[in-house]
């Protein structure tokens, strides 16, 4: 049985919860490796919608185990917040739901050192979401964080936040802010999470290795995106975790030889939320159209997402970068509507074309995108669950984006709900799956 990581091959949003959910039927496990609640994982299932921001998106099978892994960073408020609202709306979270002793927690100080530090970049701020996940992330690779295993010893908790606590305190100093953090009730407030979660506190690396052991199929959930990952994104306008498909093995203590395949999440054009570059953003009112379209608006956050034309250097990178072996087109429909579409095959810089996307962001942002024009088809496209059923010039424009970027495409989504999918026979998906 396949084991296979899906991944956002753009700037995020690009449908991975939609893609995840679909492929959750075919497999026995879906385990996330990184980010924090800055994600959110958007599903329609018949006519109710469920936004996941922690919770793998396999929760909503039943039958299926999730897990939360080692390299994801977890708020305890977040999480009680997200089961709850879950099983008030008639989710099963038993025993199907498993979470890494060694996830570090995201704690309200680390919230506080966000804003502070988003506040002090001024005009280059980041557009964090401002929820702490980069200060825990910090305060990990600093060797004074606080992990989920940490919660299962309640009267140890007060000494495992003082390293924390001193760094928030000095930053707080030398910046002259107050220091509002209560910590006796933090480590009640831990202790009490401890009581809560404690029979899904895990070594989540044996618990994967025994199921696959076992022959059971597993679906590796990134959140975030390629081009916002901490080292082969858009730095420093990125989140602060690994969320290529490297990040499955170490965010879930998983060796290489286990994974099988890599599924790439694209939409049919790019949008990216918050600063950083955006070589194809398309601006004015074919923006805002599109936006409306595709409600491009953050699943966790409700901020506008900035719209660009699709961007074939982009992806062909993330193909590269990540070893995508089929890519999954979300989205097709919201241009349905469009007379011509563009397609960015390159960027023009000091004169000479760049083929092959770039990490110095001074050219990114002095660059002009190269483009392709297609004619648009303008008859709907929504629900379309055949490949040969598309428009002529549909078809030949996800040809074309799978001629540039290197990479079949074996998944094309055609709306939000489950079934409004095209698998393509004789992809890698279909190979996979079925």
């Amino acid at each position: 049985m396949p084991n296979i990581a899906i991944v956002g091959a753009q700037w995020g949003d690009e449908g991975k919860g939609k893609i995840v959910d679909l492929l959750t039927a075919k497999v026995q496990v879906v385990a996330r490796y990184n980010g924090g609640h800055n994600a959110g994982h958007t599903i329609r299932i018949g006519d109710q919608t469920f936004v996941l921001h922690l919770i793998p998106s396999g929760i909503l099978h039943p039958g299926i185990l999730c897990v939360m892994g080692a390299g994801m960073v977890i708020d305890p408020w977040a999480l009680d917040k997200e089961m709850t609202e879950l099983t008030d709306r008639g989710v099963a979270i038993d025993d199907n739901l498993v979470i890494s002793d060694r996830a570090h927690l995201i704690l309200p100080h680390h919230r506080a050192l966000e804003a502070l530090t988003e506040e002090m970049r001024g005009s280059r701020k980041i557009g964090t979401t401002q929820r702490g996940i980069g200060p825990a992330y910090e305060d990990k690779a600093g060797r004074r964080g606080v992990r989920m295993g940490d919660l299962l010893h309640p009267a140890a908790l007060p000494e495992r936040l003082q390293e924390g606590r001193r760094h928030y305190e000095q930053i707080c100093r030398g910046t002259g802010r107050e220091a509002t953090v209560d910590w006796e009730k933090l480590a009640a407030d831990l202790a009490h999470f401890g009581e809560i979660l404690r029979p899904r506190i895990k070594d989540v690396s044996l618990v994967m290795h025994r199921h696959m052991a076992e022959g059971y199929s597993v679906l590796f959930e990134g959140a975030q995106a390629t081009l916002l990952d901490i080292d082969h994104g858009t730095y420093p306008f990125v989140t602060s975790s690994s969320a290529i498909a490297g990040g499955a093995l170490t965010g879930l203590g998983v060796p290489p030889t286990r994974l099988d395949g890599v599924i790439g999440i694209v939409k049919a054009y790019t949008t990216r939320v918050g600063s950083g570059p955006l070589p194809s953003e398309i601006g004015g009112v074919l923006e805002e159209q599109i936006r409306q379209k595709g409600s491009e608006f953050g699943a966790s956050t409700g901020r506008p997402r900035r719209c660009g034309w699709f961007d074939a250097v982009v992806v062909r990178y993330s193909a590269r970068v990540n070893g995508l072996d089929s890519l999954a087109l979300t989205k097709l429909d919201v241009l349905d509507e469009l007379p011509e579409i563009l397609l960015c095959t390159g960027y023009r810089y000091a004169g000479e074309l760049i083929t092959e996307f770039p990490a110095d962001l001074s050219v990114l942002d002095g660059c002009d995108p190269v483009y392709e024009t297609f004619p648009g088809w303008q008859v709907p496209t929504a629900g379309t669950r055949d490949f040969a059923a598309l428009p002529d010039s549909a078809r030949r424009y996800v040809d074309r984006i799978s001629d540039l970027v290197g990479a079949e495409i074996g998944i094309v989504s055609t709306g939000p709900g489950r079934e409004d999918t095209i698998l393509r026979s004789g992809s890698a998906v279909t190979a996979w799956f079925e």
